[in-house]
C-alpha cells in the first residue's frame, strides 16, 4: 500500500491532488483526514491548510484480499507469501492441505491463477500486471515432469511410427510439450481440438 500526505484549501482538494499524481479512482484509496483547514478570520487572515494521509491500495493489495477471502472459504490450512517484481506478482503457498489447492494437473492453481490476474488488473490502473502463483515448487516440478513425458512419447513415436495423442493440457502446459521438442529432428508437435480438451499430438516428420 502506498501512503502519502497532501494540503489543500479544503480537503477534497488535497484528497484530489494524490488521485490526479497517482491517477487512481477514489475508491481505490482510503483518506485519513489529517487538518481540516480553515480560512482565518475574514478569510484572509491565519488560513490554515487542509492535510490529509492517502493510503493507495495497489494491485498487490487487492490480490492479497483475494486471496485471504478465498483460503478462508475453502478451509484451507495453507500459507503464503506474496511479493512483487516490477509488473508480476508472485505468490508461493505451503501448508497441510496445499494439494487440494493444487488440484488435478494443477486445475485448482491455474483457476485461482486466472482470477488473481482478473483482479489485479482490474485496479492497475491500465498497466498490465501478471500474477504467477505457485505451491511448494508445483510449477517446476510439473514442467520437468512434462519435459520427460514428451522425450519418452517422441521416442515411443520413432520407433513404432505410430502419432501419439498426449492427453489434454492447458495451453501452458502445451507450449513446454512444444518447446521441449522444437529441436527434435525426428519428430513435430501440434496441437488438436477445442478447449479444454485440447491435446498435443507427436508425429513422425
Amino acid at each position: 500500500m502506498i501512503v502519502v500526505e497532501r494540503s489543500g484549501k479544503s480537503v477534497d482538494e488535497a484528497v484530489n491532488r494524490v488521485l490526479k499524481e497517482y491517477n487512481v479512482d477514489k475508491e481505490n484509496v482510503i483518506v485519513e483526514v489529517l487538518e481540516t483547514g480553515n480560512k482565518g478570520f475574514l478569510g484572509i487572515l491565519g488560513n490554515k491548510q487542509a492535510r490529509v494521509k492517502v493510503m493507495i491500495k495497489t494491485p498487490l493489495d487487492y490480490v492479497k484480499d483475494f486471496l485471504d477471502k478465498t483460503i478462508e472459504k475453502m478451509n484451507l490450512e495453507v500459507s503464503y507469501e506474496l511479493k512483487q517484481e516490477g509488473d508480476l506478482i508472485k505468490a508461493d503457498f505451503t501448508g497441510y492441505n496445499v494439494g487440494l489447492l493444487i488440484g488435478k494437473r494443477g486445475e485448482n492453481l491455474d483457476s485461482l491463477q486466472y482470477l488473481c490476474n482478473l483482479v489485479a488488473n482490474k485496479f492497475s490502473n491500465g498497466k498490465h500486471v501478471r500474477v504467477l502463483l505457485d505451491a511448494e515448487n508445483y510449477r517446476s516440478k510439473r514442467e520437468e515432469s512434462l519435459r520427460q513425458l514428451a522425450y519418452r512419447m517422441a521416442k515411443k513415436v520413432v520407433e513404432t511410427g505410430r502419432n501419439i495423442a498426449l492427453e489434454p493440457m492447458s495451453s501452458y502446459e502445451r507450449k513446454i510439450i512444444h518447446l521441449a521438442l522444437q529441436d527434435n529432428p525426428d519428430v513435430e508437435t501440434y496441437s488438436l481440438g477445442e478447449e479444454p480438451y485440447r491435446k498435443v499430438i507427436i508425429a513422425l516428420k
